[in-house]
């Protein structure tokens, strides 16, 4: 498990308004959660026929 190494940020009262963590691990967590909407995209086309050369080149040029 990530270790994360947080800051709290306090208002005038003292209540917690947002939360500091190293740029490392806000790295680390942009990478973790990337890769699992990635995984999870996978998933999700998998029964998907790949398209041929030429269903790729019309559908690409639809794009534009």
């Amino acid at each position: 498990m990530l270790e994360v190494h947080k800051n709290y940020v306090l208002d005038e009262n003292q209540q917690p308004i947002a939360v500091q963590i190293p740029i490392a691990e806000f790295e680390k967590i942009e990478e973790i959660l990337e890769n699992y909407g990635l995984a999870k995209l996978m998933e999700e086309i998998e029964e998907e026929r790949p398209l041929s050369k030429d269903e790729a080149l019309k559908y690409y040029q639809s794009l534009k």
